[in-house]
C-alpha cells in the first residue's frame, strides 16, 4: 500500500534567497512525485514569505511582551521575505492548466486574534487547499533552531506549559475555520519533549479538528526532526480516526529530494489507524481518494477518477 497524495510541499528552503516560482520547479516536483507513485501534489508555500502578507501582518510580534523573543522574531521574519503571492499563484495555475498533477495551496500560520485579517487576504485567490499550522507561541518560534533566543526558551518553560499554549493556539486556529487541514498537528513535540501523559492535549487536538470540520495531516517530516517520529503520533492519529477526522498525507518538503518521502510508511500508519481514504481538495472542497495499492506497471487512479 502507498499513499497517493503529497499535500504539503514548498518550493524554497528557509532563509534569504530568491523567491520566484517557476513552471520548471513545479514540473520537477510533479515528476519526482510521479516517480514515487504519488498521483497529486499540493504546493503550499508559507504565507509569511510573501510581500502581501507582510503588508497586512508584518510586526504582529510587537503585541507580545517578550523582550528576548521579539527582536529574534523580527529578524527571522525579515530573512524570509521576498516572494510575490500573485506570481506564485500565477505559476501554479499555469502548471494546472498544462495538465500537471498539482493543486494550488498555501500554508497559513496562526496569528492570535487576527485570523479574520488572514481570511480577508486569502479571499481574492483561487486556492484549492489551505493548511493551518502553529509555528510560534507569542513571539517564540519554538521549532526554529537557527535562533539562539528561540532555542534557549525551551529551558525557560515547562513541557506542560508549552503543550498547553500550543494546543490553545491550535484550537483557536481550527475554530477560525480559515483553513482546511491541520498541518503537522502535534508539532509541539518537535524536540522530543512531551508530557508523561499527553492524552489531554491529544483529546483537545482531535476535538478541535472534528468540530471545525478540518482534516489532519499525516506527515513524514517528523522523521527528519529531533523527535524522530511521524506527525501525528499514532495515538493522536487513532483519536482523529475515532472522531471522524479525515486525513491527508504529506512530506513537508522544502527541497526536491524530500518529495513523497516515506509514502509507504505513511500508508502503513493509515491502515493501522483504520483509514482507507485520503482527503483531496479542489476549490476548498474536500473529496475522498482511496489509499491505493500501487502495482508496477499499473497506473494509479487520479483523484478525479477515484471519486
Amino acid at each position: 500500500m502507498a499513499a497517493v497524495l503529497d499535500y504539503h510541499l514548498h518550493l524554497w528552503e528557509h532563509g534569504p534567497r530568491p523567491l520566484d516560482a517557476t513552471l520548471e520547479q513545479v514540473a520537477a516536483y510533479c515528476e519526482a512525485a510521479r516517480a514515487a507513485g504519488v498521483v497529486e501534489i499540493a504546493l503550499t508555500e508559507h504565507l509569511f514569505r510573501f510581500r502581501q502578507a507582510d503588508a497586512v501582518l508584518g510586526g504582529w510580534w510587537s503585541a507580545f511582551d517578550q523582550p528576548a523573543l521579539v527582536p529574534a522574531m523580527a529578524e527571522w521574519w525579515a530573512s524570509e521575505q521576498g516572494g510575490d503571492l500573485d506570481q506564485y499563484v500565477e505559476v501554479v495555475l499555469a502548471a494546472k492548466a498544462a495538465g500537471l498533477p498539482v493543486v494550488l495551496g498555501l500554508e497559513v500560520d496562526h496569528y492570535a486574534g487576527r485570523m479574520h485579517e488572514v481570511a480577508e487576504l486569502l479571499a481574492g485567490y483561487p486556492f484549492d487547499v489551505v493548511l493551518g499550522s502553529v509555528h510560534w507561541l507569542g513571539a517564540w518560534g519554538f521549532d526554529n533552531f537557527a535562533s539562539a533566543a528561540f532555542v534557549a526558551e525551551w529551558d525557560a518553560r515547562t513541557v506542560e506549559a508549552v503543550w498547553d499554549a500550543y494546543t490553545t493556539d491550535l484550537e483557536e486556529l481550527a475554530d477560525s475555520r480559515v483553513c482546511d487541514v491541520l498541518a503537522h498537528p502535534d508539532l509541539c513535540k518537535v524536540t522530543g519533549r512531551r508530557p508523561d501523559v499527553p492524552d489531554e492535549f491529544y483529546d483537545r487536538m482531535a476535538e478541535a479538528a472534528a468540530r471545525s470540520g478540518m482534516a489532519a495531516e499525516v506527515s513524514s517530516a517528523g522523521w527528519r526532526k529531533p523527535v524522530g517520529e511521524v506527525y501525528p503520533a499514532p495515538s493522536l492519529l487513532a483519536r482523529f480516526h475515532a472522531a471522524g477526522v479525515p486525513v491527508t498525507t504529506a512530506s513537508d518538503a522544502h527541497r526536491l529530494g524530500h518529495v513523497a518521502e516515506h509514502r509507504e510508511d505513511l500508508a502503513a500508519l493509515l491502515t493501522a489507524a483504520g483509514y482507507d481514504h485520503l482527503a483531496a481538495y479542489r476549490g476548498r472542497q474536500r473529496r475522498a481518494v482511496p489509499v491505493a495499492a500501487l502495482t508496477p506497471g499499473v497506473v494509479a487512479p487520479t483523484p478525479a477518477e477515484a471519486r
